[in-house]
């Protein structure tokens, strides 16, 4: 598969969702997947330069569960280049939240694949919700797209930010008739759901979500879709790698304002970003900054 032209040293450009971990680390009771590999924070940040791409947003990996030391160590390394989305459980104190908030922290992952669905109307995750929506954190969910109508009603009560990876995870059969892609496509109007354009080969789809682009791009417009390479591609190491998974944003938008739009406007303030200038020639972990 073509990769993607690098874009020029100078362009402002976000990857919205990418994991780093070391398979050292103590995996999460229960996981579903581990990684015997590393994939640091160095080699992530190689990759972004590799691709001209000026930001990063880490996503805390399901295996590693409430254990987020390591994405806060790769945030304090690229304080200014990277964000970083966690696993925090419902009870979690607000002077908790607040620290993390502090550390680069800017919103709270939600991964459902093979779990139920949480019980939102509990007074944990009513205070929790209540406290991520006064920090201005966005809600991360990844869950099939036919359970979006019963997970996404009580989080927009809540007045919370919500983000759907993977293009909502429509099933693969029905595509963009799924009518719970069709609930997420409603969802566009109340102007807090943002859609990551990302893994598609997670759905067992691939190409055919290229037919979600229009409806998506009509439902919520360029500034609330997101693109997100997904490194290191876990579980699919060896059928995509990061210039493939860039050259599919290409395809999926080939106007290139448009990808400016989806790579640089929408996730700016969304992560809370500051476009600063980029400079190769500083061979540190954030060309941004000297170490």
């Amino acid at each position: 598969m073509t990769e993607a032209r690098p874009l020029a040293a100078t362009s402002l450009a976000v990857d919205c969702h990418a994991h780093v971990f070391l398979h050292s680390l103590a995996f999460a009771p229960g996981r579903r997947y581990a990684p015997d590999y590393d994939a640091t924070v160095d080699s992530y940040l190689a990759q972004l330069d590799r691709y001209g791409l000026s930001h990063g947003v880490l996503v805390q990996p399901s295996f590693l569960g409430t254990d987020n030391s390591y994405l806060l160590a790769a945030l304090a390394a690229c304080p200014a280049r990277l964000r970083g989305i966690v696993v925090v459980p419902a009870n979690a104190p607000l002077a908790s939240l607040e620290a993390l908030d502090r550390a680069g922290i800017v919103g709270l992952r939600l991964n459902l694949i093979g779990e139920s669905d949480p019980d939102f109307s509990t007074p944990a995750w009513r205070q929790h919700l209540a406290d991520i929506a006064a920090l201005g954190w966005q809600i991360e969910i990844q869950a099939e797209a036919g359970r979006l109508p019963r997970i996404l009603p009580p989080l927009l009560d809540a007045g919370v930010t919500i983000v759907i990876d993977h293009f909502g995870k429509p099933d693969p059969a029905l595509g963009i008739d799924d009518p719970g892609f069709q609930y997420l496509l409603g969802t566009g109007r109340t102007g807090r759901v943002w859609v990551k354009l990302s893994g598609a080969y997670r759905n067992g789809a691939g190409a055919a979500l290229q037919d979600a682009i229009g409806p998506l791009r009509e439902n919520f417009g360029l500034t609330r879709l997101l693109w997100g390479s997904d490194w290191p591609h876990t579980q699919f190491e060896t059928q995509i790698g990061y210039g493939a998974a860039r050259a599919a944003l290409d395809r999926w938008l080939p106007d290139p304002a448009d990808r400016s739009v989806v790579l640089g406007t929408a996730p700016i303030p969304l992560f809370r970003l500051q476009p600063l200038p980029f400079d190769r020639r500083k061979p540190a972990c954030f060309a941004y900054e000297t170490r």
